[in-house]
């Protein structure tokens, strides 16, 4: 408990005066912060306490009497729990729900005598000390051979992220750098900080992301010949995260008290819990008499900006006899569109009592008032909501994004279902965030099957009813996904990709195709392959070739109109504004994070490509 320093004095002054008496109340407090007393109380305050204190009020305790002590403060008065507000939101505000950025410099090896040194500068003075930090020999020779770069390097880590966790990288060459392209490079390993100039001096905290991968340069995906665009890149999925990042609820000043953290955090658990085996563990735990850590729970994994929405619509006195009374209110407020946002995030709140009410609501004629309600029962693993889900993400684009999050996070056979029958769909973003969201779950593999064509790139073959196309990932993973069936590839003359990889047609064939690719101070390789979408990119991982080398060529082929489908870069569903009825309300997934920009003068963003589509 934190008390300001004049009312610790007082706090002392009276505590001292009592056990002086014989009528301590210092046990309390010591229970009160966690620490039990292994010697005899009076011991302990007049051999350790007794004298600070002495010296802190500048006076004597010991010689003054009881009636002589100012009355105007009590030990009952100073310890007083104050009375809790409604709501946890009224008594706490969240914590943890901004996005971190992290930063490093490292080197680029691997490529095709494309790289270059970089003239003295913080960046490689910076790299060399991390390298011979880890015993790395002759680090000024590395840097100068022509298959190396320098690089820096950033990652945004979400709220809730956990130790483990796998998030992607943003690679940017610096100024003046003597490397002429990425395409083709492997980042060696990077260490990521947290950085911060204070003084003039830039101040690093600790690791928080490990990262190294197969860059994909914006080369790649805008088919540009821009020098610019060949030295800035991604890392799909290549950073590692080392540290959990913690949640929280900080304790308004004027509620500050160990009884209202425990009491809020009790209230929590008793709606919030999970079990480990057989064990049932509850999401908040009470670590100060301000400070509550919360846990992300299972469900909420892809969304924790929600579960803090929830958690702070918790009602502190629990379920009571006003309960009742409050679902019938919130009921009334559910059928309204307007109200309906934070009608169903109280009503999912409350759990199952809310059940009923939410129910009567998922065949309201406003599909706004079905959505919300279907969404908090999604929440709360109700099986009656998929079907609404499922109807309303298949005719409304304004629901598909944080409708697919609900269904991802529901544990039923009967969910991943649903999601089975939305590839099915027409819309390709409908399709495609439901592939995302079946990839995404822990029983996803018993629909989808990858093949691997090369290191880290994954191939799809999803069966669709709808019109083929392909989409092509820049979040997470490095995947090639074709809805509906195999397209033929009638190749007339050829198609030029980078990193010297030609796709021509097989002669006196017109089933076949040949990939070659030639490299300086390299063997030629060359494959021949089936000339259709699978053949194609199955070729380019037997040549050697990367997850870059297969969006270039499928988009030099594309371009050329040897395919036929569309092909589109994640086209994903976007979560509109309109639907998130109360300020703070609603998911934020890490990938729609557009990144922080390192260097404004030499990395100004295009309109069109992967660039823009971050901006939106």
């Amino acid at each position: 408990m934190r008390l300001p320093f004049f009312n610790k004095i007082k706090l002392f002054e009276i505590v001292f005066g009592q056990i002086y008496d014989g009528t301590s109340d210092l046990q309390s407090i010591l229970f009160a912060r966690k620490c039990k007393p292994s010697f005899p109380l009076k011991v302990i305050l007049s051999s350790v306490l007794l004298p600070c204190f002495l010296v802190i009020a500048g006076c004597n305790i010991s010689s003054q009497r009881k009636e002589d002590r100012p009355q105007n403060g009590s030990l009952q008065d100073l310890l007083k729990v104050p009375v809790v507000p409604k709501l946890v939101r009224e008594a706490s505000v969240a914590q943890g729900l901004n996005f971190v950025s992290v930063e490093g410099v490292t080197a680029v090896n691997r490529l095709p005598g494309t790289g270059g040194d970089l003239p003295p500068s913080v960046l490689r003075d910076e790299l060399i000390a991390e390298m011979k930090k880890h015993d790395i020999p002759d680090p000024e020779m590395f840097l100068q051979l022509p298959g190396t770069a320098i690089v820096r390097v950033q990652a945004i880590i979400p709220p809730g992220a956990k130790r483990g966790d796998y998030i992607d990288l943003r690679v940017i060459s610096p100024p003046q750098t003597e490397a002429s392209d990425l395409h083709g490079g492997w980042l060696m390993d990077t260490r990521l900080r947290q950085q911060q100039t204070i003084a003039g001096e830039i101040r690093k905290g600790d690791v928080q992301v490990i990262g190294t991968g197969t860059i994909t340069t914006r080369a790649c995906l805008e088919l540009q010949d821009d020098e610019t665009l060949m030295l800035q890149g991604l890392v799909l999925g290549g950073g590692k995260i080392q540290n959990d990042r913690k949640l929280g609820l900080v304790i308004r000043p004027e509620y500050q008290h160990v009884k209202v953290a425990s009491k809020i955090a009790e209230i929590i658990n008793r709606r919030f819990f999970f079990y480990e085996g057989k064990n049932r563990g509850g999401v908040a735990l009470a670590k100060e008499d301000d400070y509550i850590e919360i846990s992300v729970h299972p469900r909420y994994r892809r969304n924790v900006h929600r579960l803090m929405a929830v958690i702070g619509m918790v009602s502190t006195s629990g379920e009571n006899d006003n309960t009742q009374a409050a679902l019938i209110d919130l009921g009334k407020r559910l059928l309204e569109p307007t109200a309906a946002s934070e009608a169903a995030l109280q009503l999912e709140a409350i759990g199952d009592a809310s059940i009923p009410t939410l129910l009567s609501a998922i065949s309201n004629p406003d599909p706004e008032v079905r959505f919300f309600a279907a969404e908090a029962l999604a929440y709360l693993d109700r099986n009656e909501s998929i079907k609404v889900l499922e109807d309303l993400i298949s005719e409304y684009a304004l629901y598909r994004h944080e409708g697919l999050l609900a269904l991802e996070a529901m544990d039923c056979q009967a969910a991943l279902e649903a999601l089975s029958r939305l590839m099915q769909q027409p819309s390709i973003e409908t399709r495609y965030g439901a592939f995302r969201a079946i990839r995404r779950r822990p029983d996803g593999g018993s629909l989808l099957r990858p093949v691997e064509i090369s290191e880290g790139v994954n191939f799809y073959s999803v069966a669709s009813e709808g019109p083929p196309f392909i989409a092509l990932s820049l979040v997470e993973k490095q995947e090639v996904v074709l809805f509906g069936n195999d397209l033929p590839i009638p190749i007339s003359g050829f198609v030029r990709g980078l990193g010297g990889i030609v796709l021509k047609g097989e002669s006196g064939s017109s089933s076949s195709i040949r990939i070659s690719r030639f490299r300086p101070g390299m063997a030629d390789r060359r494959v021949v392959v089936d000339a259709n979408i699978g053949g194609l990119v199955s070729g380019v991982g037997k040549i050697g070739g990367d997850y870059g080398d297969c969006i270039s060529l499928l988009r030099s082929a594309k371009e050329k109109g040897f395919i036929s489908c569309d092909l589109a870069i994640d086209p994903l569903p976007k979560p509109p504004n309109s639907i998130q009825g109360n300020k703070g309300v609603g998911s934020i997934e890490t990938e729609r994070l557009p990144p922080v920009n390192l260097d404004p003068k030499n990395d100004a963003p295009s309109e069109t490509g992967w660039w823009g589509w971050l901006k939106s």
